[in-house]
């Protein structure tokens, strides 16, 4: 293999690296003369089926201090492992420096006597590199520098490996997971686990932990023949049978009828759905089975179109590209607000809040079933429901109820997960899980002592969408996972001691690896920074009383049946497409557009409070975010990774930290100071200034 630079070109022959499991960790090799002059690579651990590709010496750079270490690519993932660095006997990946090959968006050479070349799969290297740039999908950016006394052929073997295994690597190929012993792989023991919800033990555990007595878990999925994109269990109304569960599911697109989301402990109930298979033909008792699953119970229904006034998924992918390109280290600084704003990245995050805060007001304000329903229900669904829980459910804002929420409304629900992050070659790609956790963070910026989990834990999880070592997103479907679930993916033993929140069954509990398994990439340091220091538990307390849901021996026709769209309740005749009417209803409403940028609007309609008594007092719980204007922030700490200048100041997330900051602020002021010496300073500054430090 070829490679030129500086007037002369390398001819490296190919280095057959040594295939390393879990059973014998081994060190990276590097062979021949090379090894003579250079150090060994620290000892790697890799997952199974991976194989190093190639390694260099180098220093991470960008970032203070300076960090020596070693470049390795294999076939699944880059990483950087700094000298002296000691992983843990059960950690195999790192989360500061490893990056999934799916998860580079460009890779740069660097040289001091031209500019970058973007490195593809079959381009020249025109020069030696100084440095290699690693442009993470994820914001993250690695710059790895090269030295010289023999490097250059390692720095050059590295780069190309890193562009040939990228060709190779689409993301699908058959993982095999690793299998743990282990206590506890999540946040600690005194956090319960994750449920996965692949059993009908768990769905009928979270269906008695939210208090609906009118739902029951529902089998008629269990082998996946009424929707692949649904999971095994979900809950319907307790007296619906399976049968008509089946036959009123057919007439929804993919087969995704409605079913309980989440029951509100003041007794409504968050529905969600696919659109209406219009082209159907079903006969009278399908259409009421499927009007039967809409009222669930309820005499006031609220259909809402959940893709009203919300971003389409190109429009969701197009403004993340410009984001993406925009935070980029060499992006012009020139009206860099005006580019901001043109990405139409946080306009998009305004209209899911405001969207998600008319729900929770619709569902907060009276008892009534209230449908989400969207054409795949696989998307935008997931992202409302999500947000509506959060807003309206103290206990959602937790981080067990945080992770309880992915799980059911985006994991178990069925979001494609590889195709909206990329990952399966299509031209289907918009991160719309990213959107979702955008929105969240802007919810914790705006409420920062109503969550348990920090913004660093909303970090964490943001990178964890391209990790290789789980199936948790890395599969489009409920029946991905289940189908290569006894094949790909081992399983590991946890072990309950008697100290274990859940009860075990028998001894031993073996369960897939999973995202939520934390400890695996997370240091103990790391995990502690996932609570939120100003979280305030006793909020958590603070729900409305439950109220009893009706459940009517003989099912009544509802009293009122609306649709929500733009901002306004429409009156409906009738809940299905089938009957005489409803279309005609649709199509003739005139929908009006919003008289306010606010949801107080809304509120204020749904309480009854005359205009003149002010905005309705909002019942414990609730939150109703603010989206004009400034309210809505850029993600700094995510989105300006690449950018080590603008960091500066943002790295302290203790109270500790913050005080050394705030020490060295001080210092810099009496420095500044003209004609005054620090210890001058220190005694003539006023005891009373904001700025004086006792110690």
């Amino acid at each position: 293999m070829w490679w030129g630079g500086r007037g002369r070109s390398f001819n490296i022959p190919p280095q057959k690296e040594p295939e390393m499991g879990l059973s014998s960790p081994k060190s990276v090799q590097v062979s021949g003369a090379e090894q003579s002059r250079n150090p060994p690579c620290p000892a790697l651990r890799c997952l199974p089926g991976e194989k190093v590709l190639a390694s260099a010496p180098g220093v991470r750079r960008g970032l203070e201090p300076e960090i020596a270490g070693t470049l390795i690519c294999t076939n699944l993932r880059l990483l950087f492992r700094p000298q002296g660095w000691q992983g843990r006997q059960d950690s195999i990946l790192n989360s500061d420096y490893d990056f999934a090959l799916s998860n580079i968006g460009r890779l740069e050479a660097v040289s001091g006597l031209g500019k970058p070349q973007i490195l593809r799969p079959g381009s020249l290297l025109k020069f030696v590199p100084d440095e290699i740039l690693i442009h993470g999908r994820d914001f993250r950016l690695l710059r790895v520098g090269f030295g010289d006394g023999g490097l250059e052929p390692l720095a050059f073997r590295v780069a190309m490996a890193i562009i040939q295994a990228r060709a190779q690597n689409r993301q699908v190929q058959q993982y095999k997971g690793m299998t743990l012993s282990k206590a506890c792989c999540g946040l600690g023991p005194s956090e319960p686990p994750v449920p996965l919800l692949d059993t009908p033990e768990d769905w009928e555990a979270e269906r008695r932990k939210q208090g609906a007595r009118g739902w029951r878990v529902s089998t008629v999925n269990e082998r996946f023949d009424v929707s692949t994109s649904l999971p095994r269990y979900f809950w319907v109304p307790r007296r619906t049978l399976d049968s008509e569960v089946r036959k009123a599911f057919g007439h929804f697109h993919q087969g995704r009828g409605p079913r309980l989301s989440w029951h509100h402990p003041g007794g409504s109930d968050l529905l969600r759905s696919g659109g209406f298979y219009e082209a159907s033909d079903p006969n009278r008792e399908d259409i009421r089975a499927v009007e039967l699953l809409l009222q669930a119970g309820h005499s006031d229904i609220v259909l809402v179109d959940t893709v009203d006034e919300l971003p389409s998924l190109a429009d969701i992918q197009l403004a993340h590209l410009r984001l993406r390109a925009l935070c980029l280290p060499d992006a012009a600084e020139e009206k860099w607000l005006s580019a901001l704003e043109g990405t139409r990245w946080l306009d998009h995050v305004r209209s899911c809040l405001r969207k998600a805060s008319d729900i929770s007001v619709l569902v907060t304000s009276r008892v009534r079933s209230v449908v989400l329903q969207e054409q795949g229900d696989r998307d935008l669904n997931g992202l409302l429901s999500s947000l509506v829980q959060l807003l309206s459910a103290p206990g959602a804002r937790t981080l067990h109820g945080l992770q309880t929420i992915v799980q059911r409304e985006w994991v178990a629900a069925g979001h494609p997960f590889l195709t909206r992050l990329g990952g399966s070659g299509e031209s289907e790609e918009a991160p719309v899980f990213l959107l979702f956790l955008d929105c969240l963070w802007q919810l914790v910026h705006q409420f920062p002592a109503e969550f348990e989990f920090s913004e660093f834990f909303l970090l964490a999880l943001h990178d964890s969408v391209r990790v290789p070592d789980t199936p948790t997103f890395l599969r489009d479907t409920p029946w991905e996972r289940a189908k290569h679930n006894g094949q790909e993916f081992n399983s590991y033993t946890q072990v309950y001691t008697s100290g274990s929140p859940q009860s075990p069954v028998g001894d031993l509990i073996s369960r897939p690896l999973t995202v939520w398994d934390w400890g695996l990439r997370y240091s103990h340091q790391q995990i502690v920074q996932f609570y939120n220091p100003c979280y305030e538990p006793q909020h958590c307390s603070d729900s409305p009383p439950p109220r009893e849901q009706p459940t009517p021996s003989t099912p009544s026709p509802p009293r009122s049946i609306l649709l929500f769209s733009r901002g306004t309740l429409t009156p409906l005749n009738q809940l299905s497409p089938w009957r005489d009417g409803f279309s005609s209803i649709m199509s003739s409403s005139r929908w009006l557009l919003r008289h306010n940028s606010s949801s107080d609007s809304l509120a204020d309609q749904e309480w009854g409070l005359p205009p003149h008594w002010g905005p309705s007092p909002l019942p414990p719980g609730l939150l109703l975010p603010g989206f004009l204007g400034p309210q809505i922030r850029l993600w700094k700490r995510c989105y300006l990774r690449g950018r080590p200048e603008v960091q500066i100041g943002m790295s302290a997330p203790t109270v500790s930290g913050l005080l050394d900051e705030l020490a060295q602020l001080q210092q810099l002021l009496r420095t500044w100071s003209s004609g005054v010496s620090p210890g001058d300073q220190v005694a003539t500054r006023d005891p009373e200034t904001p700025l004086s430090l006792s110690r």
